[in-house]
């Protein structure tokens, strides 16, 4: 068995660290602890890289990482990875965006809490000062507060309903988002940026990007209440902090709280002479809750990639994701993870792939094709596609790629349906995704199921007759394979079975049940 090296070349928790050690087909090298000039020695037989902000994704490092096909960089921000030069090699980079939200929610909390109460300050004059003088420190309450939030993604409405429970009055400004995605949580949005530099407090969720840098500067503050107070927990350079400093000195801006810099470390910068400002290291993701899970997603996507199964998260995407709504993206990562479970059951040449969708997702048909091409593609030629190369190795392979836009007529809002031709017949799979994020196969080869696409599993299509079931739990049993989950579908031509495994079974069990009398077909696949 041929195994994927993955290269950690930054400190992550153990968790990660231990599910790269026990999977087999994993070749796991730890390299945090060395130079980096070494580093670019060990990088070079890398297949997928994980860094965190110590390791700089450079020219040198990519001029050395010439096996690299996807690197993941364990953490929001990517600052310290060159994204177009990562493109230009066909090199998938992806961050971890979502296992550190409710560390960053609640530092921002904590923030505007200190803001109001001038915690910081009063804890100070107490504990190292030694001076018990109450009547310095008359503060104010969040209660009745008007509240900007400016972006409303998987933190932003995090805040927001964390201030709605202080009974703020909460206001949001997103011009990427449908306004039902606040007004459905009570949360008034608007369109106009006015509205927002009204506010008492205002706090800033946004990516980084020459939208947003400077989002809030002279002429913004300028426009604000006296005494208004900021907040800014999400990437450094946001607000202009020659404006900031300027307003925070004159009084303007009562006070702020900041996490984030334009330069880090920023031991040297004029905001921390301010008598009225919180602040702190860049530490939105400084939770021992959040390290282990980001560990966990890096190890996780790191694996993935890897095998082509998926590229969750990726920056460099074949569409440009400022332009897509947020519920594109399950869709993609659905989409290849279907392809690539219905490529691992086919195990026969493919001629042909169509790609074809109902609801909204139809108008994404180019670039979901994309992604279908590179999970069939991923079995057959494995770490060679890519996204950049994939409709071209198809071509060489004489694979016809179509699309189609079909009518809604299935009940899903959305749905994703993949049909690939093979000399032997013809095999289809179809998914939808739930609540945003929840993705589902819906449809095997004409059976209706209810799957999750991950996982080890063995698809099996047999003559609906009594005792199938008992005959496949007595082969796993004896085998001391454990089975997860089974899902049984029923059709006119017979049933087919979804069995989730805890461990992978060999070529002898897969025989065993292949040979079942009523056994139709066989075949076992992992995502």
């Amino acid at each position: 068995m041929s195994k994927h090296t993955i290269v950690v070349c930054d400190h992550i928790h153990e968790a990660g660290l231990q599910i790269l050690q026990n999977t087999e087909d994993v070749n796991y090298v730890y390299a945090a602890d060395i130079d980096k000039t070494e580093l670019l020695n060990i990088i070079k037989d890398a297949h997928v890289a994980i860094t965190r902000s110590s390791t700089d994704v450079d020219e040198k490092f990519l001029n050395a990482a010439t096996n690299l096909k996807a690197i993941i960089r364990a953490g929001v921000g990517y600052d310290n990875v060159d994204i177009d030069g990562c493109s230009k090699r066909g090199i998938i980079a992806m961050n971890v965006p979502t296992a550190n939200t409710i560390a960053a929610v609640e530092l921002t909390m904590t923030h505007m809490l200190s803001c109001m109460r001038k915690f910081p300050y009063a804890h100070n004059q107490l504990k190292n000062d030694r001076v018990w003088k109450r009547e310095d420190w008359y503060g104010n309450e969040l209660y009745g507060k008007k509240l900007g939030v400016i972006g409303f993604g998987n933190i932003g409405h995090r805040v927001a309903l964390r201030a709605k429970s202080f009974e703020m009055d909460v206001v949001t400004y997103d011009p990427y988002i449908p306004s039902t995605k606040a007004t459905d949580l009570g949360i008034k949005y608007t369109t106009s940026f006015d509205d927002i530099l009204a506010c008492d407090i205002i706090t800033i969720h946004t990516p980084k990007n020459k939208e947003t840098i400077d989002m809030i500067s002279f002429e913004e503050i300028a426009k604000m209440k006296d005494g208004v107070i900021l907040i800014n927990c999400a990437r450094g350079g946001l607000y202009n902090e020659e404006a900031l400093y300027e307003n925070l000195k004159s009084g303007k801006i009562a006070m702020a709280g900041i996490d984030v810099f334009k330069k880090e470390p920023a031991i040297n910068n004029p905001l921390l002479d301010l008598p009225n400002i919180t602040v702190t290291a860049h530490l939105g993701a400084n939770t021992k809750e959040s390290q282990k899970e980001i560990s966990i997603q890096a190890a996780n996507n790191a694996i993935e990639s890897a095998r082509g199964i998926a590229y969750p998260n990726a920056l460099n995407l074949p569409i440009d994701e400022s332009k897509i709504p947020s519920f594109v993206k399950p869709y993609i990562e659905l989409t290849q993870k279907m392809a690539f479970l219905l490529a691992q059951i086919s195990k026969s040449e493919i001629r042909s792939i169509n790609i074809s969708a109902e609801g909204k997702i139809s108008e994404y048909l180019d670039s979901l094709q994309t992604f279908a091409t590179v999970g069939v593609l991923a079995v057959s030629s494995g770490s060679e596609v890519n996204y950049v190369n994939a409709n071209f190795i198809a071509k060489e392979k004489g694979i016809e790629l179509t699309m189609s836009e079909l009518s809604n007529l299935s009940g899903y809002q959305n749905k994703v349906s993949i049909k690939i031709t093979t000399p032997t017949g013809v095999k289809t799979i179809s998914g939808t995704v739930f609540n945003d994020d929840v993705q589902r196969i819906v449809e095997l080869s004409g059976f209706q199921l209810d799957i999750e696409p991950k996982g080890k599993m063995i698809i099996m299509r047999n003559n609906d007759v009594p005792g199938v079931i008992g005959e496949v739990g007595r082969i796993l049993g004896d085998n001391n394979i454990n089975i997860a989950d089974f899902r049984l579908s029923r059709g006119k031509d017979g049933a087919l079975a979804v069995i989730l495994l805890d461990e992978k079974p060999n070529s002898d069990i897969l025989k065993k049940l292949d040979n079942l009398e009523a056994a139709i077909a066989v075949a076992y696949a992992e995502i």
